[in-house]
């Protein structure tokens, strides 16, 4: 089976999500790889904050601009869209970042009658996926989770402290996630993670064993088009892997498979999965983006952002090309060095149009 080709599309881009460093965004490579497959045509980046690092690397974005964040809501976001579009045309978009998925779902609509196509999935299949509800959703449907509580007062953790074995995982609802040695410690995270993502907070018990991540892109109708799955090799003491393996592993693909079969998963997502001891898969979480790992997708063999590129333009595609186990990724952190005009347009102007004197 030949590599995806998208020389042949004279269409504008868009992604987001371009930082880059200790907790990179997604979108950097995500542009890599569909340059990787022959594209030629424009690339924009849409930003939400002027140091984004993918803003001062060359051969990246052709044009930058600036977005409201999310919670100013549709109408902000699509008056910045419309001013973008008096600019450059734009056919595709392809969201990065998990707090802006929920509106290019809600403003699909829109998007269209700007002749902008996505590849996302119902707002149905996004909010199944969410931390709250994974561990309701799934076990009924023979996917194991983790024992999970959800928590709405630091008071209920020491009400638990006796069904629980510490430690626990205390998490936000949207980001972030800890590591509590005891109940001081988990009420603690509780008070932060509220502060920062509201309520429930989520305590999960850990699972000791292999570590697993699975980057899909879903057809919408319970079947993967596409699926790479990794085992991390080096981690930061974030939890983010700077490096990792693609690993064959039947009983890990048939999970992965039957939990895009729950939810009939349309569009890019990231499962997190551990196997304990005893070879049982639990279901971690569910990303509904594609990770900043994504290159090693390409890597192996699959290109899943040049994919998602057609299928947003309504083309078909069977299946992706297998993958190659034993690829490998290492992340490395470099400086970028640029001009300093550069991070003045896209401050005071809210974009960046390139040309020869700005590269």
């Amino acid at each position: 089976m030949q590599p995806l080709d998208l020389s042949h599309l004279k269409i504008t881009i868009a992604v987001t999500g371009l930082k880059t460093g200790d907790n990179p965004q997604p979108g950097v490579p995500v542009i890599r790889s569909i340059r990787t497959a022959g594209f030629s045509g424009k690339i924009i980046g849409l930003v939400y904050d002027a140091m984004e690092s993918g803003v001062f690397l060359e051969g990246i974005a052709d044009e930058v601009y600036q977005l409201p964040y999310p919670s100013t809501g549709a109408d902000s976001f699509l008056a910045r869209l419309d001013y973008i579009l008096s600019k450059s045309k734009i056919d595709v978009i392809i969201p990065t970042l998990d707090s802006e998925i929920p509106l290019y779902i809600r403003l699909e609509k829109e998007l269209q009658e700007r002749g902008i196509h996505t590849y996302l999935p119902t707002e149905e299949q996004f909010n199944l996926r969410d931390k709250i509800k994974l561990s309701q959703f799934f076990p009924p449907k023979g996917i194991d989770i983790p024992k999970t509580h959800l928590l709405q007062s630091a008071d209920q953790i020491n009400k638990l402290k006796d069904e629980l074995n510490f430690p626990v995982i205390v998490k936000g609802r949207l980001y972030e996630a800890y590591k509590a040695k005891d109940v001081y410690e988990a009420q603690r995270y509780f008070y932060d993670l509220q502060a920062k993502w509201g309520l429930p907070v989520i305590m999960q018990e850990i699972i000791d064993g292999d570590e697993f991540n699975v980057v899909i892109v879903g057809d919408g109708k319970g079947k993967c088009l596409g699926m790479v799955p990794q085992r991390k090799l080096v981690i930061t003491d974030k939890g983010k892997g700077f490096g990792g393996v693609v690993v064959k592993n039947p009983g890990l693909e048939s999970y992965a498979h039957r939990v895009i079969e729950a939810l009939s998963w349309r569009g890019p997502c990231e499962l997190e999965i551990m196997k304990d001891a005893d070879g049982v898969f639990y279901l971690i979480e569910i990303n509904p983006r594609f990770p900043a790992w994504v290159r090693l997708a390409e890597g192996s063999g699959q290109n899943q952002p040049a994919a998602t590129v057609l299928l947003a333009m309504g083309e078909k595609l069977e299946s992706l090309p297998p993958f190659k186990p034993g690829t490998l990724f290492i992340r490395h952190a470099e400086d970028i060095i640029s001009d300093i005009s550069l991070l003045g347009e896209i401050s005071v102007n809210g974009e960046l149009i390139r040309t020869k004197d700005t590269e």
